[in-house]
């Protein structure tokens, strides 16, 4: 059988190989964007942090990842996608040794930036050398696979991430990442072809990178710290980047894409999905074991049923999506995800699974299900099919930028302390304001989904989503480029 770029079976051995690595790489990076927030308080009280320094531990990582992912999928077509993908799970681990060995804070979150710089180069890497090993025959199912066991690594990592914070201790949340990657660089080196894409010429758009990089980190301080002119410079950064964008002929992130009304749109509702989710997932997780008292385990299980449904009934709502259109399930699916949301307002002190935290994550998770197999498709059906990689890439972005800046701002808005998360009572107030600040973000992307989402019109050659099955809780899942051999 030959190993070949488009040439290997799935049922071959190789083919079995190339799936193993690629989960195992991308698997690494969608347990950290779920696992991290049942370690926090522990973090937080072995480090002697603040607040401040648990926001940075989640949103170092989601900033680098979310400003860079783009230019690291540019990078594997031009250097060769086996290359990138193995520098980016080296990249990972010693990112991750470093966050396992962090004798404090501030180690910590530079480490945390450093794994995400991986996790950019990673991540479309893994998909991109899915797309481009496999026979045509056999892409779909190994494009499928491949979604569909990562999607099992993101639904357990609360629970993982709690069994590992209970037992071992936190740091080994992050030493986890080590072994795996020792595993999966060789077998990717001795059983994964190189391919490249012969179309990708010119230069990469280093300065829009840096600049988009800039503008989020300098917005994200200005949120955390509540400091003016962070904001402002932040700002600044932000205008210069989109004057950068504009000029540059071949741009990370191209805005005429913007121009495409229901692209613009579907971005719109998925800021705020993405936003509250964000928030929510962070504080919801410090609520569990501040307030009612779980341990990191305990909060890491109770979790489990809002992603265990996404796993389980993704592929299905994105049938149902596909039978009666994309506007109904992203106007209800947030509004479900609200009423969760708000539901969650019961678990205080002493607060019964059963009775005050199941059937709030019950909620959220059909909501969940209900919109995101929905917003990929739409994303993927309001361009061109050959730019249908580059949508998914910019949803997947702005996903993860939402999600970062709402951890920076709802402590502010909430009015939480530096040391509020050591207090059962300062947290549970601060709880009680940021839920429903939550809960109306979804409303407001209920509004925006229903007042402007569209049916494609009939005969437009749309491009379908290949990852039917999926745990899009950080953000949804990234969709290959249409291929080309290479």
């Amino acid at each position: 059988m030959g190993t070949s770029p488009g040439d290997i079976r799935l049922t071959s051995a190789t083919g079995r190989w190339v799936v193993l690595t690629t989960v195992l790489g991308s698997g690494m990076a969608l347990l950290d964007s779920t696992v991290v927030n049942v370690a926090l308080p522990r973090i937080g009280r072995d480090l002697d942090a603040d607040l401040g320094v648990l926001q940075w531990t989640v949103n170092a990582y989601m900033l680098t990842l979310a400003a860079l992912i783009l230019l690291g999928g540019a990078l594997g077509d031009r250097y060769g996608r086996r290359r990138i993908f193995v520098l980016g799970v080296i990249w990972f681990a010693l990112g991750s040794l470093l966050c396992g060995i962090a004798p404090n804070g501030g180690v910590l979150v530079a480490a945390r930036a450093l794994q995400g710089i991986g996790g950019a180069l990673l991540t479309p890497g893994s998909l991109a050398l899915i797309q481009a090993s496999f026979h045509p025959d056999d892409r779909s199912r190994a494009v499928g696979l491949w979604s569909g066991l990562g999607g099992v690594g993101a639904a357990i990592g609360p629970f993982v991430g709690g069994w590992l914070v209970d037992g071992p201790g936190w740091r080994w949340v992050f030493l986890l990442n080590v072994p795996l990657a020792v595993l999966c660089v060789p077998v990717a080196l001795r059983h994964v072809p190189e391919s490249r894409d012969p179309t990708a010429t010119g230069r990469f758009d280093v300065p829009g990178a840096v600049l988009g990089a800039a503008a989020l980190g300098l917005v994200t301080y200005a949120l955390i710290d509540a400091t003016v002119w962070a904001g402002l410079a932040g700002a600044l950064v932000g205008a210069v980047f989109v004057l950068v964008e504009l000029r540059t002929e071949k741009p990370m992130l191209p805005l005429s894409l913007f121009r495409i009304r229901q692209f613009t749109a579907v971005n719109l509702v998925t800021l705020c999905v993405y936003a509250a989710f964000g928030g929510f997932f962070f504080l919801v997780a410090l609520q569990l074991q501040v307030v009612a008292g779980y341990s990191a385990l305990g909060a890491g299980a109770a979790l489990l049923p809002t992603t265990a449904l996404m796993l389980l009934l993704s592929a299905r709502s994105g049938e149902l999506g596909d039978r009666i259109g994309p506007r109904i399930p992203l106007t209800v699916g947030p509004l479900f995800c609200a009423v969760g949301m708000m539901l969650t307002l019961r678990v205080g002190v002493d607060a019964s699974y059963l009775v005050d935290v199941l059937p709030a994550l019950l909620v959220m998770g059909l909501g969940m299900v209900t919109l995101v197999a929905p917003l990929t498709s739409t994303v993927l059906a309001s361009v061109e099919t050959g730019r249908a990689g580059i949508a998914s890439g910019i949803n997947n972005a702005a996903a993860r930028a939402a999600g970062l800046l709402a951890v920076a701002a709802l402590p502010l808005l909430a009015g939480m302390g530096p040391e509020a998360y050591r207090s059962a009572t300062a947290f549970d107030e601060a709880f009680r304001l940021a839920i429903p600040m939550c809960a109306g973000i979804l409303v407001a992307g209920a509004l925006i989904a229903w007042g402007t989402v569209r049916v494609p019109p009939e005969g437009v050659d749309v491009c379908h989503p290949e990852c039917k099955v999926s745990c899009g809780v950080a953000a949804p899942p990234l969709e290959p480029q249409p291929q080309r051999k290479g």
